[in-house]
């Protein structure tokens, strides 16, 4: 009967998912969609070989980055124009499983593949395809929950380089960038899929939309081809817009909030402005062109900015003072890459595979240790760019990066 007891005890036990760990990256720029981790057991130092490689795998063709929860890493990539979201045992490498479904890679401008990132929210991971496929997958066995398709369910037309956007999940509910006629944005019921709300206009951008509160209440802030809008997380009331154009609308930079104001930036020549969102319309504190994020987002850490400012191919990264906008210093040698920060250090990917750690400080460039952990791809058909671009994620002691098709975890955890 002990035995019995101990058994099922053990069962029920290894049946329960594990909790999520607080240093887990479980979405788009991390637990708080800023580009921030919480990770602490780790070391920006390696030798001049690099850090250590756990495992590699081949997942096809994206420009998608990593989710990381629950001991798992989740990825999209396509292969023979059929999409890919998989799950990865986080330590091994191993595959836990694969969800595919057909949707056409090639683009006409050369990125082909998906662009968004997976988002887990409790037991669901939800995905989005560069045609507008969002998927609720169970997190642990990758089986289908609900799924909507933008251009069938609701008339949208994808954005010149394809749906880019990565789900929301906020409180109950899954915040969808559309871009479709009246259904701009849409919220649907995180575990049946029912719509809530759909609302809007906006043609849809690139970028991801975010949280906050607005005196008091939940609200999201999306960041659409030609508009910043702010609306209420229960209805999708319109709470206040700034118009913000860019060249081919590629407005794809997630916003960043602190306090009440917010931060938001574009390439083509445009630069970045910072607005106070307390007062009806937002209030414009500053405006230059001294941070302009093509593709990649800046990070805010300790009342500065860190971010690439320039168009691909040429990119210089640069610190600004988060109040003022003041340059405080730029620096060049990683193209137009990405950046986070996790316990006062910039972890950089350069869009050429480059990786370096540096110190987050405004007094200077101060780099710490730099490696070439990935290659960028040289045997690419001329119609195809195989710039690393895919945001760097650090969780649990490990960082993990992806090429065009491939995705490498690397162990820095602390000696």
């Amino acid at each position: 009967m002990k035995l019995a007891a101990f058994l099922l005890g053990t069962v029920l036990f290894l049946s329960v998912p594990r909790p999520a760990c607080a240093t887990d990256w479980p979405q788009w720029r991390g637990p708080n969609r800023d580009g921030v981790s919480r990770d602490k057991n780790w070391s920006a130092e390696w030798p001049a070989s690099g850090p250590a490689k756990l495992w590699r795998a081949e997942i096809g063709v994206g420009y998608g980055s990593m989710a990381v929860a629950n001991g798992k890493v989740y990825v999209m990539g396509n292969t023979a124009d059929t999409d890919h979201v998989f799950c990865f045992d986080a330590q091994t490498g191993k595959q836990i499983w694969k969800h595919s479904y057909p949707c056409p890679a090639k683009d006409p401008n050369g990125y082909p593949g998906p662009r968004g990132t997976p988002t887990v929210h409790g037991k669901f991971v939800y995905s989005v395809s560069r045609e507008g496929h969002l998927f609720c997958l169970d997190a642990n066995n990758g089986n289908v929950i609900w799924q909507k398709d933008y251009q069938a369910d609701y008339n949208a037309k994808p954005p010149q380089w394809g749906f880019s956007t990565s789900p929301l999940v906020v409180e109950n509910i899954v915040i969808a960038e559309t871009g479709a006629p009246g259904a701009s944005t849409v919220a649907f019921e995180k575990n049946s899929g029912k719509e809530i709300w759909k609302v809007g206009d906006d043609e849809a951008g690139y970028s991801s939309p975010v949280s906050f509160t607005h005196k008091g209440q939940p609200a999201i802030a999306i960041f659409t081809a030609k508009t910043l809008v702010a609306r209420s997380l229960k209805d999708g009331a319109e709470l206040w817009r700034i118009p913000w154009k860019t060249s081919y609308d590629v407005n794809a930079a997630t916003p960043i909030i602190h306090g009440n104001t917010i931060f938001i930036s574009s390439g083509y020549g445009v630069g970045c402005a910072l607005y106070d969102f307390s007062k009806a319309p937002p209030v414009e504190l500053w405006r230059n062109k001294k941070m302009k994020n093509q593709v990649n987002s800046s990070v805010l850490w300790d009342g500065f900015l860190y971010g690439f400012d320039g168009q691909a191919g040429r990119g210089f990264l640069k610190c600004l003072d988060f109040k003022t906008g003041e340059e405080k210093w730029e620096h060049e040698g990683f193209g137009t890459g990405s950046v986070i920060v996790a316990d006062g250090k910039l972890i950089i990917y350069g869009d050429k595979g480059q990786l370096a750690t540096a110190e987050a400080t405004p007094a200077d460039f101060e780099e710490i240790s730099r490696a070439q952990p990935v290659e960028v791809r040289k045997d690419l058909p001329r119609d195809t760019k195989g710039d690393t671009w895919a945001l760097p994620v650090l969780a649990n002691g490990m960082i993990y990066l992806r090429n065009l098709d491939e995705i490498v975890c690397l162990d820095v955890r602390a000696k």
